[in-house]
């Protein structure tokens, strides 16, 4: 299929007329606002029952620029609007979803297990900034030993540079990064490389700017519910609803995307039963996910364990895997020391925090959170597959997120990185890499947008103040180091700097990354699918070393030994069996004599019955 039929937006009928239609329950006239090849023509629509208005005309076709006008005082673009060559104040455009000549039909995705993710930002990866230069570097990304591209939010958000979670029109990719066919040819090559395409979907909130849903559609939010953004987004509302339920079916079936990663579901609202996410679920598992494979990916800082989680009631799983904050947030602190803010939840014990992530999932299921005001987070997550998680070293949150937007790789030794990453590649959860990771990138990445001089000041004044809560940003001389996020040069900064590639010591982090990626490939995912915590458990030795054993589907066994942290350690076990990485020639050895050096990891894999 690549055309998804929606209630609203426009519609291509055979006869070559084009309907359009508009939910606006909040005003009492809408005109359809034609502006082709001639000057503006207005279209008085027919108000339809509950809120709707619409119209069919011979007067539009595909090309034409169109716009809703409210009242009589006020053009907006189409909220379901495919595509904005003019950014979200301008037109939206009528265009063809058929005209897309799809030739991945022997594509049938990837098993789950085999998935390697790789998160990228569309403007920043390439020199280009867009979805033809993503294109040109799929061959490097199989060549690494990725399986799936994990694009951040690409839908339509103001200006011409955003992380993309601010945007507004989320039917639209971004016209910056190109046309819905530069979108859709880039995951048609990507298919027939064999990567899968996720999509970032943000449905908690739209962005400060382009926003036109509480002029003419007021229902669409309430005051029930506080958020970071204003008025939270009303899923109680039946339309409201529907039009996120289409936007996911939409990605899925008209640009073939083989799955969503949902953005911060903990700030979705809904106490309605079945909820907002729950009945999206189904509506992708009976529809497109009904006869070829789709995943769905959470963020959710609240650890609903729920949501991954078999119902015998239903052929289904709502969700197949979150985003593990908790494994991120406890390798943070044993590499860097950092323990402030949410890093505070894990100074104390850190490797019993990661034990517990590497052998079941969350390391919070439902203890006391002392960041959260001594709040019980997450839910018991020990029957659930390990596949359910989605391990990482850095994201796009947790390195733009820092004042400086440094990665990792800057903040500790190369020991510590490398102890880190075998760990991250090698356990049987599904590991992320973020762009540019893999070569221990220099560039930092920092929050960027392109907003309108006042609002970007507010912005850029709001980041400031945040950080100078910090001991290390507390004067107005560290302050001045920190990029502000409306600057063009703080987008530019972010830019991947691939001409590091060729020189060392990038080049050796690039080739660690890919061995032990083609060695995940052979050697851990053949024998992870249904690998679960009941199958798995952990020794501490003292508050850096430890030894985690699991019991693979062919009833192999695979060991990790670590000592993470930067002396010494004495320990008495042992690493029975093949030998697949070892930090250096004499781990194995030292192990066999109770030490292991600092930052020193051990992996070996005992076939059954021996």
């Amino acid at each position: 299929m690549s055309c998804h039929a929606m209630p609203f937006g426009t519609h291509l009928r055979d006869d070559g007329k084009v309907t359009f239609k508009l939910w606006a329950p909040g005003v009492g006239k809408v005109e359809l606002s034609l502006q082709g090849n001639a000057p503006e023509l207005r279209l008085t629509m027919t108000p339809e029952a509950d809120g709707w208005y619409g119209i069919t005309t011979e007067l539009a076709g595909i090309g034409f620029y169109y716009q809703y006008l409210i009242d009589g005082k006020h053009y907006v673009s189409d909220p379901a609007s495919r595509y904005q060559p003019e950014d979200v104040h301008g037109p939206s455009q009528v265009i063809d979803p058929e005209n897309w000549q799809w030739q991945d039909r022997e594509w049938k995705g990837r098993p789950w297990e085999e998935a390697v993710f790789y998160e990228l930002h569309v403007g920043t990866f390439s020199e280009e900034g867009t979805f033809r230069g993503v294109k040109k570097r799929l061959d490097y990304l199989v060549d690494l030993g990725v399986t799936a591209i994990q694009l951040m939010a690409v839908a339509d958000f103001p200006g011409q540079r955003n992380w993309g979670y601010d945007g507004v029109l989320p039917f639209a990719p971004d016209s910056r990064y190109g046309t819905p066919d530069d979108l859709k040819d880039l995951i048609d090559a990507a298919h027939a490389k064999g990567l899968m395409v996720f999509n970032d979907v943000v449905y908690s909130h739209f962005g400060p700017e382009g926003n036109y849903l509480h002029l003419y559609a007021p229902a669409f939010f309430t005051k029930r519910f506080d958020t970071p953004w204003g008025d939270a987004v009303d899923f109680s509302h039946h339309w409201v609803r529907w039009f996120f339920i289409h936007n996911a079916l939409y990605w899925l079936e008209e640009y073939h995307f083989d799955g969503l990663r949902f953005d911060a579901i903990h700030a979705i609202f809904d106490d309605s039963s079945p909820n907002i996410l729950e009945e999206l679920s189904e509506a992708v598992r009976l529809g497109p996910g009904y006869d070829r494979p789709v995943y769905l990916v959470l963020e959710n800082d609240n650890n609903t364990a729920r949501y991954l989680r078999y119902d015998p009631t239903l052929p289904y799983r709502y969700f197949d895997a979150q985003w593990n904050d908790d494994l991120h947030h406890v390798l943070h602190v044993l590499l860097t020391g950092e323990d402030t803010g949410y890093y505070q939840d894990y100074k104390q014990q850190p490797l019993r925090h990661l034990g517990r992530c590497l052998t079941e999932g969350f390391a919070y299921q439902g203890e006391l959170s002392s960041y959260q005001d001594s709040k019980q987070r997450g839910e018991s997550c020990t029957d659930l597959p390990l596949t359910a998680f989605i391990s990482f070293l850095q994201n796009h949150d947790q390195v733009g997120n820092r004042a400086l937007g440094e990665r990792i790789s800057s903040l500790c030794s190369q020991e510590a990185v490398r102890a880190a990453t075998a760990v991250l590649l090698l356990t049987p959860s599904l590991p992320l890499l973020f762009m540019g990771q893999e070569w221990a990138c220099s560039q930092p990445f920092t929050y960027f947008v392109d907003l309108p001089e006042d609002l970007g000041e507010q912005v850029n004044l709001g980041r400031l103040q945040a950080f100078s809560k910090f001991s290390e940003f507390n004067n107005a001389e560290s302050l001045l180091k920190i990029p502000l996020p409306n600057a063009l040069q703080t987008y530019r900064a972010a830019k991947l700097a691939w001409d590091e590639l060729g020189r060392k010591p990038h080049r050796q982090w690039f080739n660690f990354h890919r061995e032990l990626l083609r060695l995940r490939k052979s050697q851990i995912i053949p024998r992870i699918k249904g690998v679960s915590a009941g199958h798995a458990y952990y020794l501490l030795f003292n508050d850096r070393a430890l030894t985690v054993q699991w019991l693979l589907n062919d009833n192999s066994t695979l060991t990790l030994v670590a000592n993470l942290g930067k002396n010494p350690a004495r320990l008495h076990c042992a690493c029975e069996g093949r030998e697949l990485f070892a930090s250096d020639k004499d781990t194995r050895k030292n192990l066999h004599q109770g030490r292991m050096d600092p930052w020193a990891v051990i992996f070996c894999l005992q076939e059954a019955g021996k």
